[in-house]
């Protein structure tokens, strides 16, 4: 687009990594500039986020209008299941999905319609320095396995810090500084970059980028309760949960090892709740049963009221959507429930209420891999500013945030970084 003025959506959309699409609840998501933000040294690497292969359906984007919609329907009608095959939590899923079905094509329709960003999306997966082919790519770090090894109270990870270089004890543990280095233990402690930039630390010779302020905590469910502040208005405003569902595709890919929906209702969400209240996020599949087990047992377990529904749909590149929505299974959406714990009374009018069927729109990363929601729900925060914000079963860190998981660091090699000249 060299040459030619930006509009002024585009170039919002180019500092903030958020495109408010025209004449619909509906957003259009980078999640790399979104991320972006929490660096000042580093970059992430755009060829290493969107690391999916997309492949062309041949027939570019007129596939996804809605007569197109009704061709390939058609050609599929023999391989789907009938109706009638369903059994009574998918027929509830199937309703719900028809009654959805026409604000996602609108979302759909109204991204093709923003032609200046739809040009722009194929240089949102790919960056200067190199692409996929050429990256050396080693074995990730299994942090899960490293957990459950008899080794693992033992490891360390050095962080850059800033101020004493002097010996500390904190709760009869003694991090070793030298150097201006801190060396504390990785697993089931709170790790926090302090200074006001992103830092390379340093576990199991590999390097790691901290983001600003941020803090992460390495453990399994049985640790997370060590997170509960001393007293409530220390407790979170945000919390958003990506929880590791049982499913299918997850156990065929090996991705991850996934949870039993009842242990979820054992996380302390009431106690980690700020004192003004918190807006709770939750990730979820499509399952109907799982949306059933959510409704009726985990959110009234977490004291969770005033629930609102948002979706994310995935896209390519090339705009088209990334799988076709006539399918009973492997939708390209998924659902995003979220509601308050111990919400004060707000205004009809007030930028806290949340909207009912927003649509997020991005281009997916690695499996599972979530576009980042913090500046997109700032305005419907609850509580004193800045907000305080925790991710429950996180991946990666975020500035300002606190990260709790099995394998928070999962994203912060530095591999997947490129240096900033200074």
């Amino acid at each position: 687009m060299e040459g030619k003025k930006l509009s002024d959506e585009l170039s919002l959309f180019l500092a903030s990594g958020i495109y408010r699409l025209s004449g619909i609840n509906a957003v259009f998501l980078d999640p790399v500039r979104l991320l972006n933000l929490s660096y000042s040294r580093h970059s992430i690497s755009s060829s290493g986020y969107y690391c999916r292969t997309f492949h062309s359906s041949g027939q570019g984007r007129m596939e996804n209008t809605a007569a197109n919609h009704s061709s390939v329907l058609k050609k599929k009608k023999r391989k789907r299941r009938r109706h009638h095959d369903l059994n009574e939590k998918e027929l509830v899923a199937e309703r719900r999905h028809q009654e959805l079905r026409p604000f996602l094509l609108k979302a759909h329709e109204a991204l093709l319609s923003a032609t200046e960003l739809l040009a722009f999306l194929p240089n949102l997966v790919k960056d200067e320095k190199f692409s996929l082919d050429e990256r050396e790519l080693e074995a990730e770090l299994k942090f899960i396995e490293l957990g459950r090894l008899w080794q693992a109270p033992l490891y360390r990870i050095s962080i850059p810090m800033e101020g004493s270089t002097e010996n500390v004890q904190e709760e009869g543990l003694q991090h070793v500084e030298s150097s201006g280095m801190k060396v504390v233990p990785f697993f089931n402690e709170l790790i926090c970059n302090d200074t006001s930039n992103d830092v390379d630390a340093e576990f199991l010779n590999r390097r790691y980028i901290l983001p600003r302020n941020s803090c992460f905590y390495t453990s399994d469910l049985r640790q997370i309760h060590n997170l509960i502040p001393g007293c409530s208005d220390q407790g979170f405003n945000l919390i958003v949960i990506d929880p590791p569902w049982e499913n299918g595709s997850a156990y065929q890919k090996a991705a991850y090892p996934t949870l039993p929906n009842r242990y979820l209702l054992y996380l302390p969400i009431k106690q980690l709740v700020h004192t003004e209240g918190a807006l709770i996020v939750l990730w979820m599949t499509n399952r109907g049963k799982l949306r059933l087990f959510v409704e009726k047992e985990l959110f009234p377990a977490w004291g969770v009221t005033d629930i609102r529904t948002s979706y994310w749909l995935k896209i390519k590149p090339d705009g088209s959507l990334l799988g076709d929505l006539g399918l009973i299974h492997h939708k390209p959406y998924e659902y995003l429930l979220l509601g308050y714990v111990n919400k004060k009374k707000i205004e009809p009018d007030s930028s806290q209420n949340l909207r009912e069927n927003q649509i997020l729109i991005s281009i997916p990363g690695a499996y599972s891999r979530k576009p980042p929601l913090g500046k997109l729900l700032s305005d419907h925060v609850p509580g004193p500013k800045p907000s305080r914000c925790i991710e429950l079963f996180a991946r990666e860190l975020l500035a300002d945030w606190t990260s709790w998981g099995n394998e928070p660091l999962r994203f912060q090699d530095s591999r997947n970084f490129i240096e900033m000249k200074a």
